[in-house]
């Protein structure tokens, strides 16, 4: 029995993630396609690597124990092969990276498009949410989060501005309830509130005279997006706490008006980030160098 490298690639990738349509995506093939690769690997070890419900994939202890040994091999070759690309004029590959969602919009997209049209081999693959993932474990090369969340064993760079937020409802809205003229007012006022993944809501944060306040905003709306949360707050539905630059254009022209503003500060912004004692693709260093030079 002769297997090679490439037998076994379907394997490492859906033990990864655990997910035949995750492993799909990430090669570029069916799952029906990965199912029917990882059946023929079985057949020829003549030995169980996955158990599988309609719901779930998990690995069996033999599959366990060589994807434990496989993977660290797998993970050198690739880097051996990496490091190669490294000698071509124009790298090619792919960037995998997990941005806030906000982030993404407001900062990295715009980014990543001129970075594409200087390294057009290099595809990028963003995926946006708003819990703090895990990028080694889920097989990225590097997240976007704000600069006061990333953990300090990461290397962190800022990919934009020092960013600020606002305080803002329709002027109809103010006309019928009164404008708050300090953040503990704002709990008697409607507001439209952001919740993490967590489900923890978001307090809002000022900074004043008398330091740091935290307020615990009232409403009966509870989003998880911040794109929902401007639309909703456009609609009359009462108070947001947005990003400025989400707003900028609606203040400009008349339909969300401000207030606070003076509690409300910069504040140090999003950052691209990406352990420290893990082998720096190609793909990402050419992106590092790019936002260092933008």
């Amino acid at each position: 029995m002769r297997l090679n490298f490439s037998d076994f690639a379907p394997f490492i990738v859906v033990a990864r993630h655990k997910s035949f349509r995750a492993a799909g995506d990430e090669l570029g093939l069916s799952p029906s396609a990965i199912s029917h690769a990882i059946k023929q690997l079985e057949q020829r070890l003549k030995i169980r690597l996955f158990n599988r419900t309609t719901r779930s994939v998990a690995l069996t202890e033999a599959g366990k124990s060589l994807y434990d040994r496989m993977r660290p091999a797998f993970d050198e070759i690739n880097t051996m092969i990496d490091e190669v690309n490294c000698f071509r004029d124009l790298p090619m590959g792919t960037l995998k990276i997990n941005a806030a969602r906000v982030a993404a919009k407001l900062f990295l997209i715009p980014l990543v498009v001129g970075f594409s049209r200087q390294y057009p081999d290099i595809k990028v693959e963003i995926t946006t949410d708003d819990k703090l993932a895990d990028i080694v474990g889920e097989a990225f090369d590097a997240g976007v989060r704000p600069s006061a969340i990333v953990e300090k064993d990461m290397i962190a760079i800022p990919i934009g501005p020092p960013v600020k937020f606002a305080v803002v409802a329709t002027p109809d809205y103010f006309i019928q309830h009164g404008k708050p003229t300090h953040p503990r007012e704002l709990v008697d006022h409607q507001s439209v509130i952001f919740r993490f993944p967590s489900g923890r809501p978001y307090h809002w944060e000022f900074y004043g005279p008398e330091g740091k306040l935290e307020v615990a905003p009232n409403g009966n709306i509870i989003l998880d997006d911040v794109d929902a949360m401007l639309d909703a707050t456009l609609l009359g539905a009462g108070i947001g706490f947005l990003y400025y630059n989400q707003v900028k254009s609606h203040l400009e022209s008349g339909r969300l008006v401000s207030v606070l503003d003076e509690w409300l500060p910069e504040r140090p912004g999003f950052q691209l980030y990406y352990p420290s004692r893990q082998y720096m693709t190609c793909g990402l260093r050419a992106f590092v160098d790019y936002i260092k030079s933008a």
